[in-house]
């Protein structure tokens, strides 16, 4: 993709991801992402999608099941047109639970849009423990288990 835009016009448009998330505006949100848009989700392959009519679809249920949701774009940095971001996703659901979700958004722009994303983030949880259980988890041997790629 050409590198159509300087870093200040990449901030510009997080910043009006940023705002109409925050607002609740689903069409704002969409209005940010290219029609062919490309989310690539490399820790759960098979949530991966292409176009802005699933960005509504998700942003639409988001935005309903967690009524005061409200997003921090914590850090970013341009380098061209690829944006590395780094958020944070804060609110309550329906239930009464919290929701909070925290990581890294690795953004291509194009004409003006979000036209591809690698997507890192993920619900923030307390309950499996410390670095060794973690680990254990990683390295355990379970047949069938998922830590091998599909071939």
């Amino acid at each position: 993709m050409q590198n159509d835009l300087n870093p200040q016009s990449v901030s510009n448009l997080l910043g009006r991801l940023v705002d109409a998330t925050n607002t609740h505006d689903v069409d704002g949100i969409v209005q940010c992402f290219a029609e062919d848009y490309v989310n690539e989700t490399p820790a759960h392959p098979l949530r991966g999608f292409r176009g802005r009519e699933q960005v509504r679809r998700n942003w639409t249920r988001i935005l309903a099941a967690v009524p005061d949701l409200r997003v921090e774009l914590l850090k970013s940095t341009v380098d061209g047109n690829t944006a590395w971001t780094e958020w944070e996703h804060r609110g309550t659901r329906l239930d009464g639970s919290v929701h909070l979700l925290r990581g890294v958004v690795i953004f291509t722009v194009s004409a003006g849009l979000l036209a591809r994303v690698r997507f890192y983030l993920e619900e923030v949880e307390h309950a499996t423990g410390n670095m060794d259980a973690a680990i254990d988890r990683i390295v355990r041997s379970a047949p069938g288990g998922d830590l091998e790629e599909p071939s």
